[in-house]
């Protein structure tokens, strides 16, 4: 069992390690790595884990910005002191989502998630595709209770107006701003980061294409082959001046939602 930890601070990965070796007497730490450019590197230059370990806030940024940079295709347990980002943790290859600070029963019930995954499948995770959507079915429901938000307050001069989610075609950030863009065509600042949305809105009808768009369902056109393996997606009102790429490492996931 070749474990990957990547946690920035030292006594928690140490901990870990510790914890580790008592549950799993074959566990094998291969790297221990605390940044996400640290974490990119050593993916691209060796052999897939069976297990990694995630911290989410790191010393250069978040590690969600690790997949964004390399297609990680083993099975990953989140360790972090934030809750706020355990159903963004569901949309990767996440089988749990530890609380530091995590009792030993918490990472013993992680790595059975873990042999059960093991058993079923001895390829990349991608081919057990139907193990992970239960498991992500099962934490999701565990972790939301509230529905996913149905409508946005947005502000017009002094007045507001709610504006519902079905007619939202994307929203998007630009200069560290946030808009929404309104079927009707206009555009509406809105007062939440594109992590927080990607929470609050329905995945089966809204998908994060990139770090600077998140689209509807409804809005796209068409979408067409493009240089180095990637997808561009037209959309029926597009913006201004910028074609809307779905990176490489995203196309499956990405034709997968479309299917949906």
């Amino acid at each position: 069992m070749k474990v990957v930890i990547v946690e920035d601070e030292e006594l928690a990965a140490e901990g870990l390690i510790l914890a580790l070796q008592r549950l799993e007497a074959t566990a094998e730490v291969v790297a221990v790595l605390d940044s996400v450019r640290a974490a990119v590197a050593w993916f691209n230059n060796n052999p897939r884990p069976d297990l990694a370990f995630f911290d989410i806030q790191l010393a250069d940024g978040l590690s969600f910005a690790i997949f964004e940079q390399y297609n990680i295709t083993c099975p990953v347990i989140f360790t972090t002191a934030y809750d706020e980002y355990a159903l963004r943790a569901f949309k990767v290859n996440s089988i749990d989502y530890l609380l530091k600070p995590f009792e030993s029963a918490d990472l013993q019930k992680a790595l059975e998630k873990w042999r059960l995954l093991k058993g079923e499948t001895s390829t990349d995770l991608p081919a057990n595709a139907e193990l992970m959507r239960r498991l992500m079915q099962q934490m999701t429901q565990q972790i939301r209770q509230e529905p996913y938000k149905s409508r946005f307050m947005v502000k017009i001069g002094d007045n507001l107006i709610s504006v519902n989610s079905q007619d939202i075609d994307y929203l998007y950030s630009e200069n560290k701003i946030v808009w929404l863009r309104h079927q009707n065509g206009r555009k509406y600042l809105i007062d939440y980061t594109l992590e927080q949305l990607e929470d609050l809105l329905d995945p089966t009808l809204f998908y994060r294409i990139n770090r600077k768009y998140i689209i509807a369902i409804g809005a796209i056109k068409s979408v067409a082959a493009y240089t180095n393996s990637r997808l561009k997606v037209l959309l029926k009102e597009p913006p201004d001046k910028e074609d809307i790429l779905i990176s490489r490492e995203r196309v499956e996931s990405f034709k997968g939602w479309m299917g949906k």
